[in-house]
């Protein structure tokens, strides 16, 4: 493979990390609206439960709401982590890149 055409495979590859990077945080984002609205329900339940006492249903509804919310939150550190990973990769191809403009 001669010069131009492993850069233009490196900036290839790297358009599509990048489109990775790009999916992975919106990914996170809608995770984290998802767990901001689980915990307004949390909130919501110990409010309630606060003004009319712990009735069966609404224990079973914070115990519910609380188990979503740590759900979530698990579904984002491993997003997390594959926005990391994915970062690393562009990183890895960006040095790729750097060492053939050298090669020039």
């Amino acid at each position: 493979m001669g010069q131009a055409e492993r850069r233009d495979a490196l900036l290839a590859r790297r358009l599509d990390l990048v489109a990775n990077v790009s999916a992975l945080t919106a990914e996170a984002q809608r995770l984290n609206q998802k767990r901001a609205g689980l915990e307004m329900d949390v909130l919501r339940v110990e409010l309630e439960i606060g003004r009319s006492g712990a009735s069966a249903q609404l224990v079973q509804d914070l115990h519910g709401a609380q188990e979503s919310a740590e759900a979530v939150m698990n579904a984002r550190a491993a997003c997390e982590n594959r926005i990391a990973a994915a970062e690393s990769e562009v990183a890895a191809v960006d040095r790729e890149l750097a060492a053939t403009a050298n090669e020039d």
